[in-house]
């Protein structure tokens, strides 16, 4: 029987995608802080619900923020040990749908609010609200930037820089709100940017949910197709079988894979190993892949298993 793991990335090429863009997330946490300082002090003075939408928006962004920069930092440090053999990359995960979860909850206050606005329209003066939300625009720009390119590699960078972006569109909102109001003297602007940036929150917030979601249940990545993968490996010279396969995501950046390979006697099963291995590592990108050899009659005591 042959059995044996590929190790595609050691050292810190095996560090999680987060590990690699901390600084910048520290940048973003900080510029964060300081307008929302700004925007609370602003928005309380003005009595602007846009602004005030936008400030407590941002406070997730700064909470997202902190929770992602602690899951990365205690992920690092936490390392492994004997109970914990694949570390706690996971913390990344949580953070991210926690992230969700509070932008749930902040663009649900917002709409509801916003609502009650309509009924009652309050006087807001326009020119501090624009010269806040431009201040708001500039650092939420700046944080974007720092934090596109991370977002394409983890999912809990995914989180911080979904809740940047739409801070920059909410940011971007208060500017019209309060332009609309310094010339016209609207009311009602404010109350609708309210609104729109709690419905331009939401759909984007059930994505970030829903990525979360399906690695905590331990699906698939959603790149691979799975019934591909299996006939792929029962291809494979020597491979009569394919079974017990499993395909998951750690943390982004980190997938893994198991399976048991059924071999005919007289198998090469440590060839079979090896071509098996490759073919994870350069097809579906799969550098961490647990794979068990075995002869037809080990092979008959795994389908007692009913998972």
């Amino acid at each position: 029987m042959g059995h044996g793991h590929g190790h595609g990335v050691p050292g810190d090429r095996a560090a999680s995608a987060s590990a690699r863009h901390v600084g910048r997330l520290w940048a973003a946490l900080g510029l964060g802080v300081a307008v929302l300082a700004i925007e609370a002090i602003v928005g309380l003075a003005t009595s602007s619900l846009a602004l005030l939408s936008d400030a407590a928006h941002l406070l997730t962004d700064v909470l997202g923020l902190a929770m992602a920069l602690a899951a990365v930092v205690f992920a690092r440090r936490a390392g492994t040990g004997p109970n914990r053999t694949f570390g706690v990359y996971r913390a990344e995960v949580l953070a991210a749908l926690a992230n969700a979860v509070l932008l749930f909850g902040v663009a649900g206050y917002v709409i509801v609010t916003a609502a009650e606005r309509f009924a009652r329209p309050t006087e807001v003066p326009g020119l501090p609200v624009l010269a806040t939300a431009l201040v708001g625009v500039l650092a939420n720009l700046a944080s974007f930037l720092m934090l596109r390119r991370g977002a394409e590699e983890s999912l809990n960078l995914r989180g911080a820089y979904l809740e940047v972006l739409s801070d920059l569109v909410g940011s971007l909102g208060v500017v019209a709100s309060g332009a609309v109001t310094l010339a016209f003297g609207w009311r009602y602007a404010d109350p609708i940017v309210g609104v729109a940036i709690g419905l331009w929150v939401l759909p984007r917030t059930w994505q970030l949910a829903r990525h979360a979601l399906r690695i905590l249940f331990q699906h698939a990545p959603e790149r691979l197709d799975v019934h591909a993968l299996a006939g792929d490996l029962g291809r494979v010279d020597g491979v009569a079988e394919v079974h017990d396969l499993h395909v998951w995501t750690l943390t982004p950046g980190m997938e893994v894979a198991s399976a048991h390979l059924t071999v005919p006697p007289g198998v090469d099963q440590d060839c079979v190993l090896r071509a098996a291995q490759r073919l994870l590592a350069e097809r579906y990108r799969i550098e961490h892949a647990t794979l068990q050899v075995e002869s037809r009659d080990t092979a008959a005591r795994c389908r007692e298993l009913s998972w």
